[in-house]
């Protein structure tokens, strides 16, 4: 790395010390902007790089909630408002046990390169909490999202950050949330997004990211004159993004044989059809099952224990053409790598938020894997959000034929922006440094000329 790259990289290090994912997302993004830095003199100069990793403003929050005993108990908030030059705050809001500073840093920090590659006027944020929905009732739920949107509603807004679902805020919580928010406020605005098509949600939202993260890949494909069509592909996760993938490969013409969860992933030989997804919708989504049962219904299927001692992720041992992964950061190693290249795996996809280690990143590209980075891959989530903004504005619903057409058309926008940076700044096919180029240029610029706020 260059002198200012690796000064400020070190920097990072330094002053948000066990920060390991913030790191991460720092680091994978600044070797893309070092192959450019030297002609970039103004952007060195106004200091966009450090003002860039150092987040406007970030809300940390206690969460105090009652449950079905009468118990207190307290989670953590966050509310990471990155970076504001090209538009409001826009994020998802995450409830995992896993949640820290340091994945909303991250999360946050991919996420304003993303909005900014959708084309739409939208900054960069990111929330959650340590709050863990699994095993809770209705009731818990309810209770913990309004004492959660109790605090975050000071620091929101319309006009000022809107969030949106992520891992464990799906339908049910958004509705809690934005009752609280409604009720706190006595306004009706859409101030969150992600919301039932009943009052005010956009068609094709909860079905944005894996499809729009399918988009891409096809049109990579078509880049290489190929096509999804017969096209053997590994999905991992099995909630949202992963059913949505699912349901639009199956659409393509695709075979999907793998899901999973966080105790282990399930391969079925037979491939995923409509009525076996079904079954999947039905257990994570209203059941609220683990896909261990997946094989109990379907006896020509595999069902693998998670484990960390072997050193790889089984799922990513099979062999595939095509590979999503949509569950969470870093589950795709360096050895899963090696495992999908020796596999003869052609493309990877990321549906999830940074799933490929760098060194997982490396080996891939490395061995001509046409790959396809988060912050690019599945920004059709945040670009259909966009698109409920714009729905809410107006007061208008659009059909799901017409909010579609958008998706793919911003989706291949997506690919023709990042392809055309990769070429134009040395790096033809590279479209991790196409995503990390592009997006980071248009904010870049926008903050240039908003002057040093």
């Amino acid at each position: 790395m260059r002198e200012i790259t690796s000064s400020i990289l070190q920097k990072v290090r330094r002053e948000d010390p066990g920060q390991a994912e913030f790191h991460q997302a720092v680091h994978e993004f600044l070797i893309s902007v070092d192959k450019i830095i030297d002609d970039l003199p103004h952007i060195v100069y106004h200091k966009v790089l450090e003002r860039l990793i150092e987040p406007e403003r970030t809300v940390i929050f206690r969460i105090p909630w009652v449950d079905d005993d009468g118990i207190l108990q307290l989670n953590r908030g966050y509310r990471v408002q990155m970076n504001s030059a090209l538009g409001p705050y826009k994020g998802g809001l995450r409830l995992h046990p896993s949640v820290d500073l340091s994945i909303m840093k991250f999360l946050a920090f991919e996420q304003t390169f993303k909005n900014s590659l959708t084309g739409l006027q939208l900054g960069g944020g990111k929330g959650g909490s340590n709050f863990d929905p699994k095993g809770k009732s209705d009731g818990e739920i309810m209770r913990f999202c309004q004492s959660f949107m109790t605090e975050l509603s000071r620091h929101i807004g319309a006009d000022t950050d809107i969030p949106a679902g992520d891992i464990g805020v799906g339908s049910r919580e958004t509705g809690y949330l934005f009752g609280q928010y409604k009720r706190l406020r006595n306004e009706f605005t859409g101030t969150l997004t992600g919301k039932s098509p009943l009052w005010g949600g956009s068609y094709i939202r909860p079905e944005a990211t894996g499809y729009g993260l399918v988009y891409l890949a096809a049109a990579m494909l078509h880049d290489a004159d190929d096509t999804l069509e017969g096209k053997t592909c590994l999905v991992s996760g099995s909630g949202n993004v992963a059913q949505y993938t699912v349901e639009k490969l199956i659409d393509m013409g695709a075979k999907v044989v793998t899901l999973s969860d966080s105790s282990g992933c399930i391969h079925d030989p037979d491939g995923i059809d409509r009525e076996k997804l079904a079954y999947v919708k039905q257990l994570k989504n209203v059941s609220r099952g683990r896909i261990a049962a997946y094989t109990q219904k379907y006896r020509h299927a595999t069902y693998h224990v998670a484990s960390t001692a072997q050193g790889f992720n089984t799922l990513w041992s099979f062999p595939a053409d095509c590979a999503f992964p949509c569950a969470t950061q870093n589950e795709i190693s360096d050895q899963d790598a090696r495992n999908l290249t020796a596999n003869k795996i052609k493309l990877v996809a990321e549906g999830a938020n940074m799933p490929t280690t760098i060194d997982g990143i490396r080996i891939l590209q490395e061995s001509g894997v046409l790959f396809a980075p988060a912050k690019a891959a599945n920004a059709g989530g945040v670009a259909v959000s966009g698109l409920e903004m714009a729905q809410n504005s107006s007061r208008l619903q659009w059909t799901a034929e017409k909010v579609d057409q958008n998706l793919q058309r911003i989706m291949k926008q997506i690919h023709g922006t990042i392809s055309t940076y990769a070429e134009r700044y040395g790096s033809k096919g590279n479209l991790v440094d196409g995503a990390n180029i592009a997006g980071f240029l248009k904010v870049a610029n926008a903050m240039i000329d908003q002057g040093y706020v």
